[in-house]
């Protein structure tokens, strides 16, 4: 009898966890309703910036399924994706992972991320259900 043990160590290979763990482009509203009660969203301008990383790693996830929703059929959410995709690179541009103060670029960036995502979530939700 040949018995199998399965490790949960995450330094051994195997699948990796982004197989099913990438949320489809219907997930999309969902995932917006969570990225925007994030105190990085809501209050941009009082924030650290190297604690929003997380949410803007999250954040940047947003443009490619938004793009895949959009599947050429929707150009203005495109357009949103792109803002959004713009302003993520801003912050990342800046190394805003490291500032530990709010101000100058890095909380811009944040301010911009809040706004295009505020931008992005109206797009998605004045879209027809896909299912």
């Amino acid at each position: 009898m040949l018995v199998l043990v399965l490790s949960g160590c995450g330094n051994e290979a195997g699948p990796t966890p982004k197989q099913g763990g990438e949320p489809g482009p219907d997930a999309l509203p969902t995932k917006l309703d969570a990225l925007t009660v994030d105190q990085c969203f809501a209050s941009p301008r009082t924030q650290l910036p190297k604690g929003c990383e997380k949410y803007v790693t999250e954040v940047g996830n947003v443009p490619g399924t938004a793009r895949k929703r959009a599947n050429d059929r929707d150009p203005q959410l495109v357009a949103e994706a792109d803002k959004l995709d713009t302003a993520v690179k801003a912050f990342r541009a800046a190394g805003c992972t490291t500032v530990p103060d709010p101000g100058g670029p890095c909380t811009q960036a944040l301010v911009d991320i809040a706004g295009a995502l505020t931008d992005l979530k109206k797009q998605v939700a004045a879209q027809p259900t896909s299912g």
